[in-house]
């Protein structure tokens, strides 16, 4: 999914500033994935004194939201007749493809202002740029396994996500212990979601395996289901272990409260896809959590081409609140970027209670 058309966004910086005192410079991107790269060993997380995210506030999402609707793109979706969605202009349009719900056109080096060193750019497990899959249209869904012999997955596997969370089993699932800490961060929006990449330092155990938090974005709406309900969106944070394998935690999020961390992240937008910036402030993680850590779990794949399996999937329970401003102002970048649900295939789902 590309747009089209530059735009000079710069001025928008301004209004930012009123949410946030941004002093950064974009940082060019390469690579691509639903996980995320690699880390340099020599680079090094953000400092412990690093800020924490500020609390959303009431003027500066007003300020955002407005300056959003004015200055990010003036072309209607095609996705929406009605003309309500504005789309972003995207100058790589015709010449590029897009990135993943996970990845990007890719990942450069940090800011020298930023409150983390970014990490290296290397090919990631998720999407691929070459050919342009989208959500929609002729290179929509349905399409992702003929488009190229490396998302045939995508057509005939037979462990997909998402699925709808059904029946599953109630057992006594062991906690996920999750070991989040405050840290800097950098945002991309990659053609086709948010992602925010991650320094080295935060990561989960479960059951006696470590896995490395990479980075996390965005779906809307959420692309798996309770129950036959489907949520407002959901945020996929995405970690991998020593040997490579994946394990994503999905946030449900539901339309209520401001909520401070992806607060932090909107007003750290960069101001034309596929630029990544370093935001000055730093978040914790813990913050997006729900206060109740109970989960289903089951295996499943990565969302998007190339659709690998073999993904350790872990939904938690409680949904987070999110304000409708803050769901608008995603909206008005990707007003849905959710792959349709797949078949359970008589998997086992758990279900800790």
């Amino acid at each position: 999914m590309t747009r089209s058309s530059p735009f000079a966004l710069w001025p928008v910086l301004a209004a930012l500033s009123l949410a946030l005192p941004l002093a950064v410079q974009p940082a060019h991107a390469s690579g691509d994935g639903h996980g995320a790269p690699e880390r340099k060993p020599a680079e090094k997380a953000a400092p412990k004194e690093a800020p924490a995210a500020p609390a959303a506030s009431g003027d500066s999402m007003e300020v955002l939201r407005q300056k959003l609707a004015e200055r990010l793109g003036a072309t209607k979706s095609p996705e929406n007749k009605s003309g309500a969605v504005m789309r972003v202009p995207n100058k790589a349009e015709g010449g590029g493809g897009g990135g993943g719900s996970g990845g990007g056109s890719g990942h450069g080096g940090a800011p020298k202002a930023a409150a983390a060193a970014k990490p290296a750019a290397v090919p990631e497990p998720g999407h691929d740029h070459a050919a342009h899959w989208a959500y929609g249209g002729e290179t929509g869904p349905e399409s992702w396994g003929k488009m190229k012999p490396e998302f045939k997955t995508c057509a005939i596997g037979q462990r997909q996500s998402p699925i709808d969370i059904r029946g599953g089993i109630q057992v006594q699932l062991p906690a996920i212990q999750f070991d989040y800490h405050t840290s800097g961060f950098s945002v991309i929006d990659n053609g086709h979601t948010v992602q925010v990449n991650l320094p080295a330092g935060n990561a989960i155990t479960v059951n006696g395996r470590r896995y490395d938090l990479l980075q996390f974005h965005f779906h809307r709406p959420s692309e798996e289901r309770v129950n036959g309900k489907q949520f407002d969106m959901v945020a996929h944070l995405v970690h991998k272990d020593p040997e490579g394998r994946l394990a994503v935690v999905a946030v449900l999020l539901e339309r209520g409260s401001a909520q401070g961390v992806i607060q932090a992240v909107w007003n750290s937008l960069p101001l034309e896809k596929g630029e990544e910036l370093a935001s000055p402030v730093a978040i914790d993680l813990n913050q997006l959590l729900p206060e109740d850590k109970r989960y289903y779990t089951y295996m499943g794949s990565l969302t998007t081409p190339p659709c690998s399996e073999g993904v350790l999937w872990l939904v938690m329970k409680q949904p987070v609140q999110l304000s409708l401003d803050q769901i608008g102002i995603f909206a008005r970048l990707y007003p849905m970027n959710a792959r349709p649900i797949q078949p359970n295939s008589g998997r086992l789902i758990k279900d800790s209670n």
